[in-house]
This record gives C-alpha cells, structure tokens and sequence, in this order.
C-alpha cells in the first residue's frame, strides 16, 4: 500500500469520524431531552450512552487527524494514536455503564409517558443501528481501529436502545419495567466497553499479525528465487495495521542483488497484504558456490535454442561453480510454449518457481520474462560468459 493511499483511507475515516460526531450528537440531545419530558430512566440513561458517544467519536477524529501527521520524532508514524483514541472511548463507555447501572438501581422514578419516548426510541434505533452497519463496514474497510471502535459503539448504543424501546412498550400495557431494562441497558453497555478495552490495550502492546497473515507473508518471500530461508519475522501492530520485519538469507554473492531483492520484497509485502503498512527486510548473504542455472534446450540432451520463450524443453542444473561441476541434472518441457496470451507472465512466473540463479540465452532476454527475472534478480547470461566461467574454474 502507497504512502498516498494510505493518506487518502486516513483522510476518509477523518470523514466518517466528523460526521458521526455529529450523529451521536443529535441522538444523546432527542433521547436526553424526551427522556426528561417523559420520565422514562431508561431513556435518559440511553442519552448517557449516546453522550458518551460523542466523546468517543470526538476521540477517534482526534486520533484519525493524529495519524496523518508525519513528524521526524516518530519515523514509524503516528498511527498508534487511532489506538490511544479507541483507548479512550472504551474507558468513556465502561463509565457510562456505571452510570446507567447506578441510576437504574438506587434512583427512583415515576412510570414514564411513552406518548414521546416511544417514537423518539423507534427513531433512534434505526439510525444508530444504520449509521452503525455503514461505519463498521468503512472501517474494516479502511483498516481503521478508530472506526471500528466508533461502530461498536453505534450497535451497544443501537442494543441498549432496542432494550428501551421494549420497555417503553411493555409500559404501555401496564408493565413498569423502565428501570430494569435502564439495568440491562449498563450490560450491554459495560460489555461493549470492556471489548473495546482489552482489543486497545492489545495493540499498544505490539501485539503482532494473525498467525495465518503471517505464514502467507513468509511464503510469499521464501518462494522469491534468490532467497534460501527465513531466519526471523516480528511484526508490531500500527494503529490497525502492521510493521513487519524479517530477516532472511539469500543466495547470492553480491551485496547489490541482496539490497535490490530487499528492496522489491519492501515494497511487494504491503502491496499484497493491505494490512501491512510497513515492510524491513534485513538480508544475510554469502559466497555460495552452488548455482542453478536454466537453460533453453531443443529436447533432452539437445543442443541450446535461440528464442527462450518458445523453447521446448528446459535444462535445469545445479553447479558448483568453484569446480565447475555439475551436481544435478534435469530436463523439463515448456508448459507454455504453445500459448497464445500472456505467455510471458506465464512463463516467467513458472521459472521464478523453480527459483534459478541464472538463465543461459544466446540473444539476451527481452519483454515480461526479461523484467520478471531481473526484477527477481536473477542473472543473465550468455553462452559464452558460462563456458569462460568453466574455463576459469578448471584453469
């Protein structure tokens, strides 16, 4: 994921954070004020809910804004403050839970008028459990832990209201249940609050990728050609997102290839796993005298052919190149060679499988094969660079 998209989903959810301010705003003053005109205790304690809310989303816009600042203090960003934002909506919903449940139980009330808190109810738990749905799916999304604490907070409040609003009716038959469902109300509340907790400490505390995302990027890199194998990978959660580095071994001699393979893997993990923000690859290399190389052959034991795509066969070797034996033989048939569309990306992809160190053309290489291979950073080499190698190795 590029630096720019990643501003953009930041400024997106800035968005969706101002607006749910105002959402939340809107329904703590109707429930607040209907539950004071009409008596209802579960009401008022649902406009707690909902103020508390507002305190939330004002957090999570903070945290959002935060985020997209870059400052030379904080190389690694400022994305952790989506997670001190959700932090502090989970603390401001566990104190309304002690609120509501307080009033509940040791305050008492008369039986509520349901002549304005029934529809002012009804209203409010369609749009908090709308405006809940659509903000949760921004937020998965966006990969936005601000967001997605925001929505949680719409569904508890959109529960604790679907609550009221059965016992705003169970009122109206004669049932005066107001204030056990305002004690059932701090429930949900509570549970939602204490969610939001434990999930923003997690990820203060670096707590790494899902072990499936992490198995997906390990072999992603160890089936790159020019790596033998991963020796670590740690990964520390980034407001939502990942930093993750990993040390690998490759083979190769050369301290150029080792960095331009870092390089591309750099930029190739964020961009097939969105939830990584940030990828560090650290390379080990070596001398290793062991290569293989690929040569395009006529048919087993044939001699070299000129055009490499439509080759028939393959000669895979893997040679000591100290003594210039040849440690293993294979000869394998061109699954591609007879395709019409996008034979290059097909046949490049095929041989970066069988992770070569070197392929062997009389002509060079052009068109995708050429930049799949060099961007691999697998060698190219001719005939006679190969046969002035042997002759050195046995001189």
């Amino acid at each position: 994921m590029s630096q720019e998209s990643i501003q953009f989903d930041l400024a997106s959810a800035r968005r969706r954070a101002a607006v749910s301010v105002g959402v939340n705003l809107l329904l703590a003053v109707s429930k607040g004020g209907t539950g004071v005109l009409s008596g209802s205790t579960a009401l008022i304690s649902d406009a707690i809910h909902s103020a508390t809310d507002v305190l939330a989303s004002s957090a999570a816009y903070i945290g959002l804004w935060v985020a997209g600042r870059q400052h030379p203090a904080f190389p690694y960003g400022l994305y952790k403050a989506e997670n001190i934002s959700a932090l502090v909506a989970s603390v401001a919903v566990i104190v309304a839970a002690y609120e509501i449940a307080r009033q509940a139980l040791f305050e008492h009330r008369d039986v509520p008028d349901t002549t304005y808190a029934l529809p002012v109810a009804a209203t409010s738990l369609v749009v908090a459990l709308g405006f809940g749905l659509l903000q949760l799916r921004a937020g998965r999304r966006l990969l936005s832990p601000a967001l997605i604490a925001d929505a949680r907070d719409y569904l508890a409040d959109a529960m604790s209201t679907a609550a009221v609003l059965l016992g705003l009716l169970a009122v109206r038959f004669g049932f005066n249940s107001d204030r056990w469902v305002a004690a059932l109300v701090a429930l949900f509340v509570f549970r939602s609050g204490a969610q939001l907790l434990v999930t923003a400490i997690r990820d203060l505390l670096d707590a790494s990728i899902d072990r499936e995302t992490e198995r997906e990027i390990l072999r992603l890199v160890e089936n790159h050609p020019r790596i033998s194998g991963v020796r670590s990978c740690m990964s520390r959660s980034a407001g939502g997102r990942f930093i993750v580095d990993l040390d690998v071994v490759m083979h190769t001699p050369s301290h150029k290839t080792a960095d331009h393979v870092a390089d591309r893997l750099e930029e190739l993990i964020p961009q097939r796993f969105p939830r990584v923000l940030m990828a560090r690859i650290r390379p080990h290399y070596s001398a290793d005298t062991l290569v293989r190389r690929l040569t395009p052959v006529a048919r087993p034991e044939g001699p070299p052919v000129e055009h490499f795509a439509r080759a028939p066969w393959f000669l895979l070797e893997e040679v000591d190149t100290a003594t210039g034996t040849v440690l293993r033989r294979e000869f394998l048939e061109n699954p591609h060679r007879d395709t019409e569309r996008q034979r290059g990306l097909l046949l490049g992809t095929w041989i970066l499988a069988l992770k070569p160190d070197e392929v062997v053309t009389p002509h060079g290489l052009e068109g995708t094969v050429a930049t799949l291979l060099r961007t691999a950073g697998v060698d190219v080499r001719s005939p006679m660079e190969v046969e002035l190698a042997k002759s050195t190795c046995d001189g």
